[in-house]
């Protein structure tokens, strides 16, 4: 393949890419069919199983490059920043009203988890490495658990204040999310070692 078709198939292939991610952010899996990915992208149908195998298989690729992309916004800086602090910045940051209001550009479990938990093993391993990765990024084995359970409240929260937006209870799950993950961090700083 000579060097300008592999980068043109390069381009289209983050093209694709592209396009499913703001859909499985703004429509979930179901919204984001492979019709729909290649009209975002400005191609025909035909071409896509020259990127992707299946449908499954593009999901999973988009799946694993949103949360990618997630945690370097939820972790970005904070690298030195101890365990505690890491995970109340990343706490506020997730929970933010910019980010329950730019879904576009978020994280795609709150339009996806529903049929996330109907999905296929690839897709849920994908989705527990995933979060793994982020546990990892977020603290270390001893914290663990709380980083764990500060980021099914997040998604959760978030979910939820989006399901609400438009309502004065929607900011109200948000505040209440992270005051809530404050207090448990709180007092995770208070307990003597």
């Amino acid at each position: 393949m000579s060097k300008a078709r592999s980068e043109q198939k390069r381009a289209t292939h983050a093209d694709i890419l592209r396009s499913a991610q703001h859909l499985l952010r703004t429509k979930g899996i179901a919204g984001t069919s492979v019709a729909e990915v290649m009209k975002g992208a400005g191609l025909t149908v035909g071409g896509f199983y020259a990127h992707f195998e299946s449908k499954d298989a593009l999901i999973e690729s988009v799946l694993r490059r949103t949360l990618g992309e997630m945690r370097a916004k939820l972790v970005g800086g904070l690298e030195e920043a101890d365990e505690i602090a890491r995970l109340e910045q990343a706490l506020q940051r997730y929970l933010s009203k910019a980010h329950r209001d730019r879904p576009a550009h978020g994280c795609p479990l709150p339009s996806s988890l529903g049929e996330l938990s109907q999905a296929d093993t690839r897709l849920k391993s994908a989705l527990a490495d995933e979060i793994e990765e982020h546990l990892r990024a977020l603290a270390g084995p001893e914290l663990r658990t709380v980083a764990l359970g500060l980021f099914a409240l997040m998604v959760g929260g978030l979910s939820l204040s989006r399901a609400l937006k438009g309502t004065a209870l929607s900011q109200a799950v948000l505040d209440a999310c992270i005051d809530l993950g404050r207090a448990a961090l709180r007092q995770l700083a208070r307990k003597p070692d």
